[in-house]
């Protein structure tokens, strides 16, 4: 880690800076992308202000960034974005980092680099319990939504061919959009990351009404902070401030803060505790986009 500390101090300081290091010095300006509603990871407050786990990484590392730099102040201008933006906003440069839950897989990894993996997730379904859904099987026939854009759209398309489901998939624009669908009765389940669903279902106005499948469409997943592809200086400084972060006792307190205690703005708890895979990835980070590492 001390070597990578050097390397991002070395290239920040450094007269020829290139790439995001030397956009974010010319104009004294860091963007960041946030998504409204991925609860834990990057939505909006009370006050519309983004704030999550995500969010809180990716100001630690804009501190780092600013040290690098040697700036007295680094604006930062906060960018919304989604599912379908995301990759395209970060390649044409109108955002730095993007923070929220973005799956870090060898296929992105053609489009955008990610910094040190901060959760590990599964692709799984939302539905009533009354529709006695959990198994993959007893979606059958049933309609689904997912976000394009996303992997678990993807997954339930393979699914449903692979395994002949014959379901109806639906897309939705946002996560607010697709739980409606699955409130009203308009799809019987929601296809998304487990942790996300586990957020929306406590946020629900029946938390109780709820359950996510215990079958999952994946194996576990690294969510990471998306950077711009081919631009070693800049990842280098995202890598050592995340790697400090996350193997420090304030990594496991950050987790806490948004997993298992009440967060803005209604104090819902997710009651989602780091498991023994979660805290070895943490202790050890990495920005490896392969499930089978982890």
């Amino acid at each position: 880690m001390s070597t990578i500390l050097l390397f991002g101090s070395q290239a920040a300081g450094a007269e020829e800076l290139t790439g995001t290091l030397k956009k974010v010095k010319d104009s004294g300006e860091i963007a960041i992308g946030y998504r409204d509603a991925s609860i834990p990871f990057s939505y909006l407050d009370g006050d519309q202000k983004p704030v999550g786990f995500a969010m809180d990484i990716c100001y630690a590392i804009t501190d780092a960034v600013r040290a690098a730099l040697k700036l007295p102040r680094l604006a930062v201008k906060l960018v919304p974005v989604t599912a379908s933006t995301r990759i395209p906003l970060m390649a044409n440069g109108t955002i730095d980092l993007e923070c929220g839950s973005t799956t870090n897989n060898a296929d992105r990894q053609k489009q955008v680099w990610f910094t040190n993996t901060h959760f590990l997730t599964a692709t799984r379904f939302a539905s009533k319990r009354s529709a006695q859904i959990d198994k993959i099987d007893d979606l059958k026939g049933k309609t689904v939504v997912s976000i394009p854009g996303s992997t678990n759209i993807v997954q339930a398309l393979e699914i449903n061919t692979a395994r002949n489901l014959g379901m109806t998939i639906l897309q939705a624009k946002d996560h607010g959009e697709a739980w409606l669908m699955v409130e009203n009765g308009r799809a019987a389940a929601y296809v998304m990351d487990d942790v996300l669903l586990a957020s929306l279902i406590a946020s629900s106005k029946e938390p109780g009404a709820y359950r996510i499948s215990s079958d999952a469409l994946s194996r576990p997943e690294p969510y990471g902070i998306m950077v711009r592809k081919d631009d070693p200086a800049f990842k280098a400084v995202a890598d050592a401030a995340t790697a400090k972060l996350y193997t420090s006792p304030g990594g496991k307190a950050l987790y806490d803060k948004w997993f298992t205690k009440p967060i803005p703005p209604r104090g819902i708890n997710l009651n989602f505790p780091m498991n023994a895979t979660m805290s070895k990835t943490l202790a050890h980070p990495n920005d490896s986009p392969d499930p089978a590492l982890y």
